[in-house]
């Protein structure tokens, strides 16, 4: 079998633009080009995914848990293996499972479970999301106030180390409780720092920001909002050109109107990208979990403890996408590249994450033309299909 594929059948996104009548080209696990079906070369394997379309990988940036698993619970290169497989079947093609306010000990794990899945190149698995336990109290949501804690020195050290032995970290903070020094430290080191769970105002917001954070964590959600006198986290997000903001597109975590206002009122080249947020039951019919002791209980869409506190979202990527063009019509261009492009320019990854030009990654998505996924391939490697057997990954 030649070691060139060429996959055909289906419309191409490649993430500017649509390419008919054409064959995506992948060779060791990369796009070698878009070419006319005619021009497939004679010695390719080809695949023929008779009609749909193309499009490039999701990227989710927050990810709790999936397939009956939380990263909390068992922060473990098992967990990371089952949470990546699970969400794949969703067209998520990379991922950064995401630990939540924690105990020390739990945050040590989770950093050798990443460390180890990097190791093994677990299909996927492209670094991790620390968020917490260096948040504000006033917007703590579902993260626990007890485990919620000022940065030490001791913390940062180790943030530090995990930014060089991960392949990628992201750290949410909060401008009021981790110093502008502390987060230009992280950014120094190669993590990628976000506000979020803050109630700051918006000249503590731009103040981290200018000492290297350069993302917001669910906008809207657990931030101080825009006031008529004081814009706020929010307000600052927006307002800032090179910031990127995740999104938790479900109409339960964010008004639609507002999502408009937010997506209007972008400056500049930071954009606003989809994260699911997803907890252990994606994949799963499962109604209730548990996060640090604590039921969380899945109904109408929606994970709530029992004070009625959203905990994560009951979201998958393909869903946030379908959100967007139906429910605030966004063009299907666009709302992929709320998925794939977006987050990759907001990790630093673009180079060859979220599109598939030549020497990108040839990890993608074949969807229906109703938006379905029929099956997600990573690196060039069907993970999954749909109505097929699963496969591990």
């Amino acid at each position: 079998m030649s070691d060139l594929l060429a996959v055909f059948g289906a419309r191409i996104f490649d993430s500017q633009a649509w390419h008919d009548d054409a064959a995506l080209l992948i060779e060791f696990g990369e796009v070698a080009g878009i070419v006319r079906q005619s021009d497939i070369p004679a010695h390719a394997t080809r695949v023929d995914l008779e009609g749909g379309m193309i499009v490039p990988g999701f990227i989710d940036l927050q990810v709790n848990g999936g397939g009956g698993v939380l990263f909390n619970n068992d922060p473990s290169l098992h967990t990371i293996r089952t949470i990546c497989s699970a969400h794949a079947q969703f067209g998520t093609t990379a991922l950064l499972p995401t630990l939540i306010t924690d105990t020390v000990a739990v945050n040590i794990a989770a950093i050798a479970a990443g460390v180890a899945a990097s190791t093994a190149q677990v299909p996927g698995f492209i670094g991790l999301h620390l968020e917490g336990p260096h948040l504000s109290l006033a917007r703590k949501g579902t993260h626990d106030a007890a485990l919620i804690r000022p940065m030490d020195e001791s913390d940062l050290d180790r943030l530090i180390e995990a930014a060089a032995n991960l392949p990628n970290l992201l750290c949410t903070v909060a401008a009021e409780t981790v110093s502008p020094e502390q987060i230009a430290r992280l950014s120094e080191a190669g993590a990628i720092v976000s506000i979020g769970h803050s109630d700051a105002n918006y000249s503590d917001v731009s103040e981290a920001f200018a000492a290297g954070a350069t993302m917001a964590t669910h906008l809207f959600n657990a931030m101080s909002q825009i006031g008529n006198r004081e814009p706020g986290v929010v307000g600052a997000v927006l307002d800032h050109p090179h910031v990127y903001a995740g999104l938790i597109a479900d109409g339960i975590h964010v008004h639609p109107a507002s999502i408009g206002v937010a997506l209007r009122a972008k400056r500049g080249d930071g954009r606003v990208f989809l994260v699911t947020d997803a907890m252990s039951q994606t994949g799963t019919d499962i109604q209730t979990l548990t996060l640090n002791g604590r039921l969380i209980t899945r109904a109408d869409g929606a994970l709530r403890l029992a004070d009625g506190t959203l905990a994560g979202a009951d979201l998958d990527m393909i869903d946030a996408v379908n959100f967007m063009v139906d429910v605030m019509e966004l063009s299907i261009d666009e709302s992929v590249r709320m998925a794939s492009l977006y987050p990759a320019e907001a990790m630093g990854l673009s180079d060859t994450y979220g599109h598939l030009h030549s020497g990108a990654r040839a990890s993608f998505v074949h969807l229906s033309e109703d938006r379905a996924v029929q099956a997600t391939w990573i690196d060039g490697v069907e993970v999954y299909r749909a109505g097929a057997q699963p496969r591990p990954i």
